[in-house]
């Protein structure tokens, strides 16, 4: 299945690309952790659906927990999960309070860059084939101003972004 983009016009005035058009992805549904799991059993694995859930969970509470002791996580050749936070800026160190200066913290995470599992935007750009989502929407005989948006949904349902 190819990336789907929807090309969109910026109507915002204030914005710096007004009137300009650009693509977005479109993701066609949301995949929950137990169909990612189960997907996983798919592909000839040897272990049932109950087996890779248990050790998903597994690796989800471990990272979790790793990543709260101030460690980053390597996650094989995709690449790196690491927090970040967000803080207010204080005139002096001393006026900094951890519990009222730090306003958020996030998870991120750094793709791979290096060798055959470079993951980075090009890489990934040239390793992927695009479709438009309006070639979509008017081979099914949708029209573009249905309550979807003109956005072609297959079956299941999902999420439009």
């Amino acid at each position: 299945m190819p990336v789907l983009i929807k090309v969109k016009q910026v109507t915002n005035e204030k914005a710096k690309g007004y009137g300009k058009y650009y693509g977005h992805v479109v993701a066609t549904k949301t995949m929950s952790y137990r169909e990612l799991c189960k997907h996983m059993v798919e592909h000839n694995s040897v272990y049932g659906e109950d087996v890779c859930l248990g050790v998903a969970n597994k690796l989800q509470n471990c990272l979790l927990e790793q990543l709260m002791e101030g460690k980053k996580v390597q996650f094989g050749d995709l690449g790196t999960f690491y927090l970040s936070a967000k803080s207010t800026g204080e005139a002096s160190e001393e006026d900094f309070n951890l519990g009222t200066s730090i306003n958020g913290l996030h998870l991120r995470f750094a793709a791979n860059r290096q060798d055959i599992n470079n993951l980075s935007s090009k890489t990934l750009k040239k390793r992927a084939e695009f479709k438009n989502i309006k070639e979509l929407t008017e081979v099914s005989g949708t029209s573009s101003s249905s309550s979807s948006g003109g956005v072609f949904i297959p079956e299941g349902g999902g999420d439009a972004g």
